[in-house]
């Protein structure tokens, strides 16, 4: 039977903001990583996932629930851990080998000791030769291998990944990917898991042994995967394509998340996708220029996106009525039709009432400024009614979309330099 080696139990992590709601992050999260296994984590842009990966790894203390290494529970740092950071995060200062050296910084060796360990994880790494660089003097794809050998240095039994791919062009992180998997599945490290964060259902997929997948607002798991593939996997077999268009199919499937808002905004509102009306719009165009059933995960790949950029579109195409999803692929509906085949004129009408009629938060914009003697608001007012569900940044955002596609769909205007939304003189007379 495998051993466990990093057990969830109930995690939860909520953030108390000043004069604000709590803003949950994740929610009653349970998750076993066992010996041997390569996991990756999934899920819409802001779902918590590298705040997961650093709860795992003992850098951000949960709210609730235990997390448990090798049978124990543990408080603060997990000793069994290794992390490779999206960003490098190396010191410019010093070398390539004084970088590596460094994730041995506590550990209780002889310095001729770390400098074999070093040494040798360089050389396992590809960064042979390199010793004496500094990182500068590197390109994105080494930089981002002294990030993994100063993890692998300390040898632990959990290698921890955020997004280790994404700060690199496509090239370097195939390459890198195919290194990383080499050094895995041959055994050449001393790991007994990988956890990677990832925003690429592809590269989860080539990868990982199981696909973790997390819900939004807040995060929960809502899907674990078994990948059962062999390695070295083809990216055009069927089997390959049919887990990817699986995985987009959870990832799409729209879930109802409602707030309550406070006295005449009291009616329950979803949170929207922070999608702007000109990528809607171009997007809903390609949909309906390609056919009927556009396979998302190939569509994707064409068009060169990555999860936290194409799924907020697609949510927001499903939204407003304008597409729907089924077993990863994407149809427009008659009204995306039209909406496609429309004058700009006639779509900003046609985007007015799907905005109407699928948007409660715009409703409650509109009655606000309705109310109005003088059909005026300022734009804080929202931010802080907003931000007591959402949080200040959250709340922002929410508000610059409203906006975008409120003046869009010449709901209203806003005036940017006084910071107010205001109902222009035709728009008031023709509501009354």
């Amino acid at each position: 039977m495998e051993k466990k080696l990093i057990e969830l139990q109930q995690i939860s992590k909520r953030y108390d903001l000043p004069s604000q709601s709590n803003v949950t992050i994740l929610e009653d999260v349970n998750l076993c990583i066992k010996e041997g296994e390569f996991v990756s984590i999934l899920g819409p842009s802001g779902s918590g996932k590298s705040t997961l990966l650093r709860i795992i790894a003992g850098l951000v203390s949960p709210s609730q629930g235990a997390i448990l290494y090798n049978g124990k529970s543990i408080v603060g740092t997990n000793p069994g851990v290794g992390m490779v950071f999206q960003s490098f995060a190396l010191f410019p200062w010093l070398t390539v080998l004084e970088n590596v050296k460094l994730g041995l910084e506590n550990r209780p060796l002889r310095e001729e000791e770390k400098l074999r360990r070093a040494l040798s994880v360089i050389d396992m790494v590809g960064l042979d030769g390199f010793e004496g660089a500094y990182p500068k003097e590197l390109s994105g794809g080494m930089r981002q291998r002294v990030g993994i050998g100063r993890a692998l240095v300390m040898e632990p039994d959990i290698l921890l990944m955020d997004e280790p791919f994404s700060a690199l062009d496509v090239l370097t992180a195939e390459n890198l990917k195919r290194d990383m998997l080499e050094l895995w599945t041959e055994k050449k490290i001393p790991t007994k898991s990988i956890i990677m964060v990832t925003h690429s259902i592809e590269e989860a997929v080539y990868m990982s042994d199981r696909a973790i997948v997390l819900s939004r607002d807040p995060a929960r798991v809502i899907s674990d995967i078994q990948i059962q593939m062999p390695h070295w996997r083809d990216k055009q077999e069927p089997q390959f394509t049919a887990l990817v268009d699986r995985i987009y199919s959870i990832l799409t499937k729209r879930e109802i998340k409602a707030v309550e808002l406070p006295g005449e905004l009291k009616k329950k509102i979803e949170k929207i996708p922070e999608v702007r009306t000109g990528a809607l719009t171009g997007f809903i165009e390609l949909i309906d220029d390609l056919g009927n059933q556009v396979d998302l995960y190939k569509l994707a790949d064409q068009l060169s996106l990555n999860l936290e950029d194409f799924l907020p579109i697609v949510e927001t195409a499903q939204l407003l009525g304008f597409a729907t999803i089924l077993q990863g692929d994407i149809d427009l509906t008659d009204k995306g039709h039209q909406f496609a085949e429309a004058s700009v004129l006639q779509r900003k009408e046609i985007f007015k009432d799907q905005v109407q009629l699928h948007v409660r938060i715009m409703e409650k914009i509109m009655w606000t400024l309705h109310s109005k003697s003088n059909n005026k608001m300022d734009r804080e007012f929202f931010v802080e009614i907003f931000e007591k569900h959402f949080g200040t940044e959250e709340a922002i955002h929410q508000l610059d979309t409203l906006i975008d596609w409120g003046r869009y769909a010449e709901l209203f205007a806003y005036d940017e330099k006084a910071k107010v939304l205001y109902l222009e003189h035709e728009i008031a007379e023709t509501a009354q």
